[in-house]
């Protein structure tokens, strides 16, 4: 039986069991160790893009020494030893945390594609054997699932708290448009296998990711319409424009190799200058983007 016949949904208890262990100190890849899991497919279950099985979920409930229950109620009945940290700047990124068979696929995926990848290759890159490999994951389509779930769940918690700080429309779709850059320029590995193995993906996974990344898209959208609605954007389609701005985002691992005269900050701030471009962005308008809260000083 899933965790969702028990709770308000994977994402809820995936929420909880996050918030659990960072009161306790405990590192997503420590947990994941002790769960037998990779942290991708722990990062999975806490973000809600796959459901916890129960028996997991209680053997993760003993490991952090609490009742099973706990980790199935709402978040305000969490009892608290400790405050929650806040949550890492979605402008940081640290080094990607991938265990050896995930980030050995990660490189394979990149190099021979998909298809062209064996799991002797990846058990090869991971220095483990092939029956090694097995031993983490069922098949390489399991491996390919786990690096578009860690994908658009880094994407989509950076894109969430980055929409939070605008203030309004026009800053809030800078906001997401500099956080796409910026994810594809720092994260330009899993942006590149995110855009070109989506049609490697199987069904049910390929529908569930797809309305991800639609869910995705319409935070974009929604402020691309909430805007044109004030009068401070003058694009005639508003819709397609949105697509536009962030199918070039979801492009930049085609070309940013990190080697050239821009850091990713400074690709992620044109970026956004092009994107008022094609929005036809107001004067009024162009202020309000450039008041972004938290924006580095230059």
């Amino acid at each position: 039986m899933l965790v969702a016949d028990r709770s308000t949904g994977a994402q809820g208890s995936g929420a909880r069991l996050r918030q659990v262990r960072e009161q306790q100190g405990l590192s997503l890849r420590a947990l994941a160790q002790q769960l037998e899991v990779s942290p991708a497919t722990l990062s999975a279950a806490e973000t809600g893009l796959r459901e916890m099985p129960a028996a997991r979920l209680e053997r993760a409930a003993r490991l952090l020494g609490v009742a099973t229950d706990e980790l199935l109620r709402p978040a305000h009945g969490i009892r608290r030893d400790a405050a929650v940290g806040d949550p890492p700047d979605w402008r940081t990124f640290p080094p990607l945390e991938l265990d050896a068979p995930l980030s050995a696929a990660l490189a394979a995926f990149l190099e021979l594609g998909y298809h062209g990848a064996t799991m002797r290759d990846i058990a090869r890159r991971a220095d483990l054997s092939v029956p090694g490999v097995y031993h983490h994951y069922a098949s390489k389509q399991q491996m390919l699932v786990a690096i578009l779930d860690v994908t658009m769940a880094d994407l989509r918690s950076r894109s969430q708290a980055a929409r939070a700080q605008g203030e309004g429309s026009v800053q809030r779709f800078a906001l997401l448009v500099e956080c796409l850059a910026l994810f594809h320029t720092h994260r330009r590995e899993l942006g590149f296998v995110g855009a070109s193995e989506m049609r490697s993906l199987l069904p049910p996974d390929r529908e569930r990711v797809a309305a991800v990344r639609r869910a995705q898209q319409r935070m974009v959208d929604d402020e691309v319409e909430q805007a044109c609605d004030e009068g401070t954007f003058a694009v005639t389609h508003p819709r397609e424009a949105s697509r536009a701005v962030v199918t070039m985002c979801t492009a930049l691992p085609q070309w940013f190799d990190g080697r050239g005269p821009d850091s990713p900050e400074q690709v992620a701030q044109q970026y956004v200058e092009f994107a008022l471009d094609l929005m036809r962005c107001s004067a009024k308008g162009r202020r309000q983007a450039g008041r972004r809260p938290g924006r580095p000083s230059s």
